[in-house]
């Protein structure tokens, strides 16, 4: 069931994610201080990583593995996103998975929780269990999550869920959904209009 797939993706996913969330953490301790602007985070681009969760095909295993994404923002609801993911542990049999994929990434919300919906599409590289079967097939994926704002800088990915679809796998579709969390770094500078506007809550 989804319930059941969701429960052991944030346990598997939730073993390798405690870094990232006492990272983002400190940095809300440290930099406890008003957010601009007024009107939203505006035009910016950021890079960041993040621990995931994928149910493998083969074995009803949850492989867990790493991403590193870029968020490319002209506006702050249209822009785009990149990320690659590489699925490599809590597996056995030398099942894997990696994720090429950039797309649309849409914001909701201009304050300092911010949904976001997104799709994008790409390619993703199954290895198939001891070496029987391997390659690169096309991907798309339909998705969404929520960040927070911690500072001026850096945002926390609470969460981010994907529902990955690989039409043509070996004669087969291939369909799984994944969770992610994780924290992104803001490289550009904050334009606050007015000087002392505040980001709402």
């Amino acid at each position: 069931s989804m319930r059941g797939l969701l429960k052991q993706s944030f346990f598997c996913f939730s073993q390798i994610a405690v870094p990232f969330l006492l990272l983002g953490l400190c940095g809300r301790i440290v930099r406890a201080q008003a957010l601009g602007t007024a009107l939203g985070p505006g035009s910016y681009v950021a890079i960041g990583g993040a621990a995931s969760a994928f149910p493998s095909d083969y074995d009803g295993r949850n492989i867990a593995g790493g991403m590193v994404f870029m968020d490319v923002q002209p506006t702050f609801r249209y822009g785009f996103e990149g990320e690659t993911r590489f699925l490599r542990y809590h597996t056995d049999e030398g099942v894997t998975q990696t994720n090429y994929l950039m797309g649309v990434h849409v914001g909701i919300r201009p304050q300092r929780l911010r949904p976001y919906a997104k799709f994008l599409v790409g390619a993703t590289r199954i290895q198939a269990p001891l070496g029987y079967a391997q390659g690169t097939f096309f991907t798309f994926v339909p998705g969404g999550g929520v960040d927070y704002m911690l500072s001026d800088r850096w945002t926390v990915r609470a969460v981010d869920l994907e529902y990955q679809v690989v039409p043509q796998f070996m004669g087969s579709e291939v369909r799984n959904f994944g969770i992610s969390v994780g924290l992104s770094f803001r490289i550009n500078d904050v334009i606050r209009l007015p000087q002392r506007a505040t980001l709402r809550r």
